[in-house]
């Protein structure tokens, strides 16, 4: 039985497209989807992308194959919790 391998595709995963994970650019807003944290691109430290939630904070490590664009709706989302927090004091 012959193998028919097709540019890009895996057979053995059911014929998806294989592509490395790329890492999004600094500065874009990014959602990490395994903990569904919203954060911005700081920087890409060996395989990792570094994040920082939207209002500042402490940067977390993230795997590029965990992250994925964040929606305009993520992004308000994001930005109204941290303004709620900051008008209740509990950031700076």
């Amino acid at each position: 039985m012959r193998r028919l391998l097709h540019r890009g595709r895996d057979p053995a995963r059911g014929g998806a497209a294989v592509r490395p994970p790329t890492k999004p650019p600094i500065g874009s807003c990014v959602v990490d989807t395994h903990t569904g944290r919203v954060g911005m691109v700081m920087g890409h430290e060996g395989p990792y992308v570094q994040l920082r939630p939207l209002g500042g904070g402490k940067e977390w490590d993230c795997a590029p194959d965990a992250v994925r664009r964040a929606t305009a709706a993520e992004r308000l989302s994001a930005a109204t919790a941290y303004a709620n927090a900051r008008s209740r004091g509990e950031v700076p």
